[in-house]
């Protein structure tokens, strides 16, 4: 097992990972900005190292400063977490140059997932079901027109090397088209220094339902279940719950073994997530349902998800603590032949934001109590007294519900917001509390637009 880990990254993801790795014996060291000092993370770490100011361009996506920490620090790996340099192939590559573990999967697959065209072919060679849509960058306009006339309106314009429901845009017709393929394009090149587009049909009413993989130390790819992440508010996700209530045994069948495929397609090694579109199925002129139209590839996140908690209630493992196993060449802790999921877990994600337009609202905390109880976890990135800046995402915490119905957790779920006070920063807690009141979400029955039609 690895015996020291540096963990590149901030506030509640820092702090889980740090978690596990004291558990396991593990040196677990933090690297932090200067607005992050006083950050629980940093104080629970064995060691912490500043590596510069607010900006993450100068800290958190700093990779000499990083790399400098873990030298100095006789780091023998590298844990990223989500964002920043999670999926930075570049980084992986450099970390591993220098002798160093990386805790996720390797550089080539991070490359060959991390461009939406090129994973969507991919894909498609390995017999996962894609939506209709371009193989090749639409190079111009005229490209993205003559596309989306071929495929059929709707369609979505998207950036090929985006993520984390940014550089995307819905075209109902040529005019849309013509709107938002410029500002697709420039988002691209501005966000991600790469303007190539990708057109895809859009499915109006569709739920997002992720499969979590594994890729094991022998090359082995296991699928531990599905996510629900249809409760979203600018395509970025705001609660998930597994198992999905949309998902039949049938759809789960093909549903994981196409996220197995998936995995196997790029070699792949460590934690990572199959994101998929479930749409309503189709009916031909004969009346027959296509057994292969129910869902579709969306794209591959090379990391840990933020959501992974739910997985983890669920099949009963620490995620974490698997990277780790793999990492450094070790079988997992559970038998891949007999995964046994129990249950129902749902997470809420706490933001600093206002509870109606989900506008960002940092502030000092002036009070933090969360809530305790049966099924009732808290991944926390901050306390009393801590300041959430505006220099990061808006995540605070997560409030993750666990149980062995649905219903048992929807129940303990709506005590728990009413018990998380948080004063100082806005925060989202009132919308949460409307939403376990919403008969759709509470029936199980709904989709991506939920959010929008709540408001």
């Amino acid at each position: 097992m690895i015996e020291s880990l540096l963990v590149a990254n901030r506030g509640e993801i820092a702090r889980r990972i740090i978690r596990t790795a004291k558990r396991l014996g593990i040196r677990a060291i933090a690297v932090h900005s200067e607005a992050d000092a006083d950050l629980p993370f940093v104080a629970e770490a064995d060691e912490a190292v500043l590596i510069g100011p607010a900006n993450p361009a100068l800290s958190y996506r700093n990779t000499e400063a990083i790399l400098a920490a873990a030298k100095a620090t006789g780091a023998q790996a590298i844990h990223p977490g989500y964002g920043f340099l999670s999926e930075n192939a570049e980084f992986a590559r450099t970390v591993e140059a220098g002798g160093l573990i990386w805790v996720g999967p390797d550089a080539d697959a991070i490359t060959a997932m991390g461009d939406k065209i090129n994973a969507r072919n991919l894909m498609a060679a390995a017999g996962v079901p894609v939506a209709p849509g371009t193989t090749d960058p639409a190079a111009d306009l005229d490209a993205a027109v003559t596309a989306a006339a071929e495929i059929g309106y709707p369609v979505m314009v998207k950036a090929a090397a985006g993520g984390g429901g940014m550089g995307m845009g819905v075209a109902v017709d040529e005019a849309a088209l013509r709107t938002e393929y410029d500002k697709v394009r420039a988002f691209a090149e501005r966000m991600f220094g790469d303007g190539s587009v990708l057109i895809e049909r859009y499915f109006p009413r569709v739920r997002h339902v992720e499969v979590q993989i594994l890729g094991l130390a022998d090359g082995r790819v296991v699928a531990l279940g599905e996510r629900e992440c249809s409760v979203q508010r600018r395509n970025q996700k705001l609660v998930e719950e597994s198992p999905s209530p949309a998902v039949s045994p049938e759809l789960r069948v093909r549903l994981l073994a196409a996220a197995v495929r998936a995995g196997e397609a790029v070699g792949y090694r460590n934690a990572g997530t199959v994101e998929c579109l479930l749409v309503p199925r189709q009916r031909d002129s004969e009346g027959d349902v296509p057994g292969s139209e129910d869902f579709f590839f969306l794209e591959m996140n090379t990391r840990l998800q933020v959501e992974h908690p739910v997985t983890e209630y669920v099949y009963g493992i620490d995620l974490v603590e698997e990277q780790l196993r793999v990492a450094s060449g070790l079988a997992p802790t559970f038998d891949p032949d007999a995964l046994t999921p129990a249950g129902h877990a749902i997470e809420m994600r706490i933001n600093a934001e206002d509870p109606k337009r989900f506008l960002p609202g940092p502030g000092v905390v002036k009070t933090w109590v969360e809530p305790a109880g049966v099924g009732v976890r808290v991944d926390s990135g901050y306390t009393e007294g801590n300041t959430v800046t505006p220099f990061y995402d808006s995540l605070m915490a997560k409030l993750i519900i666990s149980g062995a119905t649905r219903d048992e957790v929807l129940e303990r779920a709506k005590e728990a917001v009413a018990g998380f006070q948080v004063v100082g920063p806005k925060n989202n807690l009132p919308f949460f509390a409307e939403l376990l009141d919403n008969e759709e979400f509470r029936s199980g029955a709904y989709d991506t637009g939920i959010v929008s039609r709540m408001r």
